[in-house]
């Protein structure tokens, strides 16, 4: 037990004397998970509200494909960008391949179906009625369809959480396309796992605090968005 109590001390060190390499990782990684999200955001929620509000032709069977999508392989979608990006591949002309922006593009693709299909049951979900009285009220398609998304804004917030858990977490594809390389596409996630097998259990455990630190905050900040609206259901209720 010695060893674990000596690695978090070290751990606590790099972190409270701003540690140059650990620092570079951890902004790095809030870059290209942030981009990710970001992109990720202004596509899924857009086309999660066309999604419930809009009736056409084969909706059920994109809404179920979105649904399969929620649950890539990193690893398979790693390959497959690898497959793309790679200098033989069709995109090989651009030079993306072991880059930030490879690494943007895999988290951007695992993160989209999440954000579409949880917004899509977001808004799913409003209550009929309020359609119903902003058309009453003379609200135009985009009005409407503006209040029915204000409306489900707190299960939209959480897809966006959900989303950023995904991408923040995750190493096989961003490993694949990234290379993990020092200094340009190494990342919270595939330095724990390279730190480790190196047994720098001190790097590594700075690393995974550093991290779960980010989920912490991104929940309670969360939670305290919802909290009014919770306390208004309450009242409502009462």
């Amino acid at each position: 037990m010695d060893y674990i109590a000596t690695g978090f001390s070290h751990a606590l060190k790099l972190i409270l004397r701003l540690d140059p390499e650990l620092l570079g990782i951890i902004f790095l990684s809030i870059k290209v998970s942030g981009a990710a999200l970001a992109v990720s955001a202004l596509i899924g929620i857009p086309a999660g509200a066309f999604l419930s509000l809009k009736k056409f032709p084969m909706r059920s069977a994109a809404v179920s494909l979105l649904n399969t999508f929620m649950g890539l392989p990193p690893v398979v979608v790693g390959l497959f960008l690898y497959l793309l990006l790679s200098r033989s591949g069709p995109l090989g002309f651009m030079s993306l391949l072991y880059t930030p922006y490879a690494m943007m593009i895999a988290q951007t693709v695992l993160a989209l179906p999440i954000v579409v299909s949880l917004s899509y049951a977001a808004v799913s979900s409003v209550n009929p009625v309020i359609r119903m009285a902003a058309r009453t009220l003379g609200a135009n398609d985009y009005q409407t369809a503006v209040t029915i998304i204000k409306e489900a804004r707190m299960g939209i917030m959480a897809a966006v959480i959900a989303a950023f858990g995904r991408v923040i977490a995750e190493v096989g594809a961003i490993l694949i396309v990234g290379g993990n390389i020092a200094g340009l596409t190494r990342v919270m996630t595939t330095a724990i796992a390279m730190e480790t097998d190196k047994g720098n259990f001190e790097l590594a455990l700075a690393l995974g605090i550093i991290l779960l630190s980010l989920s912490l905050l991104i929940n309670a900040a969360l939670h305290l968005v919802q909290k009014p609206k919770d306390a208004r259901v309450e009242m409502e209720g009462d």
